[in-house]
């Protein structure tokens, strides 16, 4: 199988300091829905695994969010690409659940539902984008290759500031989503 994880907001989408608490919130990145249809094409399984705080914290539903990823789902296929499934966390920061980015419930989830043990993303060559520290340290830990995307859309610039020498020597840092899949397919 090959595998990419993609965080959601700051990678697929734009970031927003307010949340994505709507559709009209939600607008892709430019390039983002070629690159996903572009993996989708070159026979890679896209999931995204995305933290969704706003739910414990009241600022949208669980009915919202559902609205939000059927837009994406759905923006995807016009561009000829698929989203295998999208896997969130709708606990709160303090709220001690396992789904939590960092923690790996999430890949956990993922891994049962494509048939293969949590020590398995590098067997597959899992590859996970994201932009936040929580991103790459789950990713790290779960030993798949890891893009930083540090767009002016993500979190990407300040999370490279947070980094150790060493975790940026383990990842591969992008502008974009684009970015990282024209390193992918070539």
């Amino acid at each position: 199988m090959k595998l990419v994880i993609l965080d959601r907001d700051g990678v697929i989408n734009k970031e927003s300091p307010h949340y994505i608490k709507n559709t009209a919130e939600w607008h892709p990145i430019p390039g983002s829905m070629e690159a996903i249809a572009a993996l989708t094409q070159a026979g890679y399984t896209i999931c995204v695994a995305t933290n969704q705080s706003g739910i414990a914290r009241g600022y949208f539903s669980q009915d919202t969010l559902k609205e939000i990823h059927e837009l994406l789902i759905n923006t995807v296929k016009k561009f000829g690409g698929e989203i295998s499934e999208i896997y969130y966390c709708p606990h709160g920061p303090n709220d001690g659940c396992n789904c939590r980015k960092p923690k790996p419930g999430l890949f956990e989830q993922i891994a049962r539902d494509h048939g293969f043990a949590m020590d398995d993303f590098s067997k597959h060559n899992a590859i996970f984008i994201g932009d936040s520290k929580r991103d790459v340290e789950l990713g790290l830990a779960t030993k798949c290759k890891v893009f930083l995307v540090t767009s002016a859309d993500s979190h990407g610039a300040q999370t490279l500031q947070e980094l150790t020498d060493d975790e940026k020597q383990q990842i591969t840092i992008v502008e974009d989503l684009a970015a990282a899949t024209r390193i992918i397919l070539s």
